[in-house]
């Protein structure tokens, strides 16, 4: 696991931490000795964890408001990180409207809807870090990706509003604008597509993951980083 240097304990809420990224950022924050509280919908988390999840419906405001008052009086320095997402690949001329708008309800206003209930307790302790996962999807214009394209993209909007919102209580908000990395979705595009992928980042190959922790680390040390928009992707042309 990695190991990074860290002033106090902080209460690290991941939405979407039974698989990929957010999976990995929960083991790697639990071996540094944070204290973690990871949440799950469809995908079961591992056994090893199993008393540091919760299930949590992101696109439920009604289920979000019931997991914060169970949780409220026992968090502390709250880093909230907004990993929960979900995809839907049509062209948008063929698009299912209830696919699509599924989307928009669980990337952009499912992670809102964490966001506003975590906020008056942040505020309340002068206190919070706040990291939402944008893509490079919202950049390029990829096919088929209208619905994930445009859930990702408005979140930097959101991020810019919160950040001048909350900046004299001592919250920061910042989004991550992921390329592609050796975790999660990627690992399922059948391999041609991999290697067509990899052909447009100079390095030729995917991202390792401990970036994103890394990265997600100096955000948390750093208070005067907020409403930034911060690319990691290998230089991708």
């Amino acid at each position: 696991m990695i190991k990074v240097i860290i002033f106090f304990i902080f209460m690290i809420i991941i939405t979407g931490a039974s698989r990929g990224i957010g999976e990995f950022l929960l083991k790697n924050f639990i071996s540094n000795g944070n204290n973690v509280i990871g949440t799950f919908l469809n995908t079961k988390p591992n056994n090893i964890y199993k008393s540091n999840y919760y299930k949590l419906d992101i696109a439920n405001i009604d289920n979000v408001k019931l997991f914060f008052d169970k949780i409220k009086n026992k968090i502390n320095n709250i880093v909230l990180i907004n990993c929960a997402g979900t995809n839907y690949n049509s062209f948008a001329h063929k698009s299912d409207l209830k696919l699509w708008k599924n989307v928009i309800d669980v990337n952009l206003t499912g992670t809102f809807n964490v966001i506003s209930e975590v906020l008056p307790i942040m505020r309340k302790q002068n206190y919070g870090r706040i990291i939402n996962f944008s893509s490079i999807v919202a950049q390029t214009g990829i096919p088929g990706t209208s619905a994930y394209a445009a859930s990702k993209a408005g979140l930097w909007g959101l991020t810019k509003s919160i950040a001048v919102e909350n900046a004299n209580k001592g919250i920061t908000i910042n989004t991550l604008n992921l390329g592609y990395f050796n975790i999660g979705m990627i690992t399922q595009v059948p391999k041609k597509f991999q290697e067509l992928t990899k052909q447009k980042i100079p390095t030729k190959e995917f991202g390792d993951p401990k970036n994103i922790f890394s990265t997600i680390n100096y955000i948390i040390n750093n208070d005067y980083l907020n409403g930034a928009s911060i690319d990691i992707n290998g230089a991708i042309i």
